[in-house]
C-alpha cells in the first residue's frame, strides 16, 4: 500500500522530473511535502521497492520508473486547464471557414505539435484535393534513406529507400531537385503522370543512373496516391528536439520507426475515450509514450495523436486531445 504522503511525494518527484530532467533529490522536497529530508529519503526508498522509482547511477535522486508513471496518469494526475492563449490558437483553426475539416484536424494537431516540441500524427479520411508542396530525402545510413513526400494540406507520406552500393545520395538528391523545380502544385493523383510524361524523357540529361532513381520514385508517388485515397498519415516530428533523443542511433531507431509502413497499425485507437501507453505499450520505443483517441465524424473514425518522451507533460497532452476531439466530433 503506498501512504497517502508517499502518493504525493511520487507525484512531485514525476512533475519535477519532467520539468527539468534531473533526479530528483530530497532536500528539493522538505519545504514542499513540510517533512525532514530523512523521512523523504525513506518513504523514496519505499517507492523505489515498490517498483515507482529508480535510482540512477550519476545522482542520489531518483527519477520515475515506468511503473511510476503509469500509477501517476491512472491515479495521481488531472488535467491541466488550457490557457487562454491555447484555447484561442486551437479556437482559431476551428472557426476557419476556409479550411475544411479535416485539414483543420491537420493543422490543429500541428499547433499542439508546436506548443509542445512533441511528434503530432493524424489517421483519419485524406483531403481528395491534395498538391505536391515538396520532396525531401534523409539520409539514415551510408545504403538507405527517407524520402518524405508533402502537400499543400500538411498531409506527409514517409518511404524507406534502400539504395545498395549502386546508386550514389547525390543522384537522387538531383532528383528530388528536379521534381521540385517542375512539379510543385501539381495535384498528387496526376504526379505519377507527369514524371512518365514530363519527367522520364529529360531526366538522363540530368542523372547518371536514371532508370533505377527514376523507379524510386515513381514507385513512391504511386503508393501515396493509393493511400491517400483511403487515409492521411500526416506526421509532424518535433519530438527529437528532447534531450532523451539527442544520441544519434535512438534517433534513427525512433525516425525508422515513424516511417515504417505499419505506423498506420502502431496508431489507429480502437478504444474509447484519451488512451496513455507508455514505454513499451507504444510498440515505438521503451523512452516513448504515445497518447490518442479515436474520433467520429458522420461515422468515418480516425485517430489523433501525440508521442513524445516517457517524461511528457500528460496532464497537458490529454487536455489537448480533449479539445481537439470535441471540436472534431462537435463540428
Amino acid at each position: 500500500m503506498i501512504t497517502n504522503r508517499q502518493k504525493e511525494l511520487l507525484k512531485k518527484i514525476v512533475e519535477e522530473y519532467i520539468k527539468t530532467v534531473k533526479p530528483v533529490g530530497s532536500k528539493s522536497l522538505c519545504d514542499e511535502l513540510d517533512c525532514s529530508s530523512a523521512t523523504i529519503r525513506n518513504d523514496m526508498a519505499d517507492l523505489e521497492d515498490l517498483g515507482y522509482l529508480e535510482k540512477t547511477h550519476t545522482s542520489s535522486g531518483r527519477i520515475p520508473s515506468e511503473k511510476g508513471y503509469r500509477y501517476y496518469v491512472d491515479e495521481l494526475m488531472k488535467p491541466k486547464e488550457m490557457t487562454g492563449e491555447e484555447v484561442l490558437k486551437l479556437q482559431t483553426i476551428f472557426k476557419n471557414n476556409k479550411l475544411i475539416l479535416t485539414d483543420a484536424i491537420t493543422k490543429s494537431m500541428e499547433i499542439i505539435s508546436d506548443m509542445t516540441s512533441y511528434t503530432s500524427i493524424v489517421l483519419g479520411k485524406s483531403s481528395a484535393d491534395n498538391k505536391l508542396k515538396k520532396i525531401e530525402v534523409i539520409p539514415i545510413s551510408e545504403f538507405s534513406l527517407v524520402a518524405i513526400i508533402i502537400t499543400d494540406k500538411g498531409h506527409v507520406e514517409n518511404k524507406s529507400i534502400n539504395i545498395g552500393k549502386n546508386l550514389s545520395v547525390e543522384e537522387i538528391k538531383k532528383m528530388v531537385d528536379l521534381i521540385n523545380s517542375l512539379l510543385i502544385g501539381t495535384p498528387i493523383d496526376e504526379v505519377s503522370e507527369k514524371l512518365e510524361f514530363e519527367i522520364k524523357p529529360i531526366i538522363g540529361n540530368y542523372i547518371k543512373q536514371h532508370e533505377a532513381i527514376y523507379n524510386i520514385f515513381y514507385d513512391a508517388f504511386n503508393e501515396f496516391t493509393q493511400k491517400s485515397n483511403n487515409y492521411n498519415v500526416s506526421v509532424k516530428t518535433n519530438m527529437l528536439s528532447q534531450p532523451e533523443f539527442d544520441d544519434s542511433e535512438k534517433m534513427r531507431k525512433i525516425i525508422k520507426k515513424l516511417n515504417d509502413e505499419d505506423l498506420i497499425h502502431t496508431v489507429e485507437e480502437t478504444k474509447d475515450g484519451i488512451n496513455i501507453y507508455i514505454g513499451d505499450e507504444s510498440n515505438i520505443d521503451s523512452d516513448v509514450t504515445m497518447i490518442k483517441t479515436k474520433y467520429n465524424i458522420n461515422g468515418e473514425e480516425g485517430t489523433i495523436a501525440i508521442i513524445g518522451p516517457k517524461r511528457m507533460e500528460y496532464d497537458k497532452v490529454v487536455s489537448y486531445l480533449d479539445y481537439v476531439k470535441k471540436k472534431i466530433e462537435r463540428e
